[in-house]
C-alpha cells in the first residue's frame, strides 16, 4: 500500500526516532509498504518519519541512482555500484575521507534541490529485514543516501546544512501544501491532504 509522504514543516520530520525490536506490529507490511511508496514517487530512499513512523528505520535503493549515472559512463563513479537494502536501528559508527558536495533532494522537501557537504564514506551497525546484524562500509554515493536518510530518523533534514534564505520561499510553499507531485503528501495542517 502506498504510504502518504510528510511534507516540510511537519513536526514529525524533526524528531529523533526510537529503536524498535523484532516484535514490532506489522513490520514486515510496513518495510513492504514503504518499497511500494519509495518506488512510486521514484524515490532512492526513504525513512520511516518520512511515512508518519517515529522510528529508527529507513530503506534505500541506489542500484538504479548508480546505473544512470553520468559520472559512471565517464568511468569516474565514485563508491559501490548500489545497494537495496533495510536498515534497522542503525548506528553510524565512523564517517571518513574527504568531503565533497552533490546536490541532494528529498521525497518530504520535493523540487528543492540543494548541494550538500557530506563525508566521502561510512561504517555503519545495523539490523536487516531478518534482524540480522550488519556491519558495513559504503562509500560514494550509497554512503551520501544512508548519512542523508540517516539524518531524517535524527530528526535533521538535509536543508539544515544550507542557507536557508536561498530556499526560504520554496519551503514556507511547502510547508502551506503549494507544491504539485505524483504522490500523496500528508501536511502539518489536516486540511492540507492531497
Amino acid at each position: 500500500m502506498k504510504l502518504p509522504i510528510l511534507a516540510y514543516g511537519h513536526p514529525k520530520l524533526r524528531q529523533k526516532c526510537k529503536n524498535i525490536t523484532k516484535s514490532y506490529p506489522k513490520l514486515k507490511n510496513l518495510i513492504d509498504d514503504m518499497w511500494e511508496t519509495l518506488y512510486a514517487a521514484n524515490g532512492a530512499g526513504l525513512a520511516a518519519p518520512q511515512i508518519d513512523r517515529s522510528i529508527r528505520l529507513f530503506i534505500l535503493d541506489t542500484v538504479e541512482e548508480y546505473e544512470q549515472s553520468t559520472l559512471k559512463e565517464k568511468g569516474k563513479f565514485v563508491g559501490d555500484k548500489g545497494i537495496t537494502e533495510v536498515f534497522i536501528n542503525p548506528q553510524i559508527l565512523e564517517s571518513a575521507g574527504n568531503v565533497w558536495s552533490s546536490p541532494e533532494g528529498c521525497l518530504s522537501i520535493p523540487n528543492v534541490w540543494v548541494d550538500t557537504e557530506r563525508k566521502m564514506s561510512l561504517i555503519i551497525k545495523y539490523l536487516n529485514e531478518n534482524f540480522e546484524e550488519k556491519e558495513m562500509f559504503f562509500s560514494g554515493a550509497t554512503a551520501r543516501a544512508i548519512f542523508h536518510e540517516y539524518d531524517h530518523i535524527e530528526g535533521i533534514l538535509f536543508t539544515d546544512y544550507a542557507d536557508n534564505r536561498v530556499i526560504k520561499d520554496k519551503l514556507e510553499r511547502i510547508s502551506r501544501g503549494e507544491v504539485k507531485v505524483n504522490y500523496k503528501m500528508l501536511f502539518n495542517k489536516p486540511d492540507k491532504q492531497k
